[in-house]
């Protein structure tokens, strides 16, 4: 439980509504790039909470309650509005959409947010849904194949706009000596 005023923790354990008021109910979808693997083949969630205690009891929780997660961590610091980020990696397949809901659902008791308040945005590109299955399926790339056909088909609506702008498309990237060297590194002459 914790303390309004100045946020310490009272007890060990989470229990009913201890993350109340401390959530936002706006959760991001491949934000910010994995530690656990490749973009195609991991999905981060990234939720915003207040407080350095209770965004390690998250990142407690959900590592501790789902084998399907491959890891959870807060970030080192604090935002300019003293909220801290929790990033949640899941492998990208069939099943994370349902993962998904089952982990809002669980989120519940502590957050005192029920699922249908739960608002999901994808930066890339930019969409919000609710946290329904339609919604998230619509939304979210849940295999690899998926995650480069999506990113395939934006970079083809982004050269289009380019043509149709008059603007060069140069999707190749320049000759240097830093890309010749990731280059050779990759095998690719």
């Amino acid at each position: 439980m914790y303390h309004n005023q100045d946020n310490l923790q009272l007890s060990e354990g989470l229990e009913a509504s201890d993350l109340a008021h401390l959530i936002d109910t706006t959760v991001t979808v491949d934000e910010y790039k994995s530690k656990m693997g490749s973009d195609e083949d991991v999905c981060v969630l990234t939720f915003k909470i207040q407080g350095k205690d209770p965004a390690r009891d998250l990142v407690s929780f959900i590592e501790k309650s789902y084998d399907w997660v491959l890891d959870a961590d807060a970030s080192s610091g604090e935002l300019d509005d003293g909220s801290y980020l929790v990033f949640v990696e899941i492998d990208r397949e069939a099943n994370m959409i349902e993962n998904m809901l089952t982990m809002f659902e669980d989120l519940e008791p502590l957050t005192e947010i029920p699922i249908d308040q739960w608002r999901i945005k994808n930066i890339n590109p930019r969409q919000e849904a609710d946290a329904s299955a339609e919604s998230l399926a619509n939304m979210i790339p849940t295999s690899p194949s998926e995650y480069r056909n999506r990113r395939r088909q934006m970079t083809d609506d982004i050269d289009k706009l380019k043509l149709a702008a008059g603007v060069k498309i140069n999707t190749q990237a320049p000759n240097n000596e830093y890309t010749e060297s990731l280059r050779r590194a990759a095998g690719i002459r």
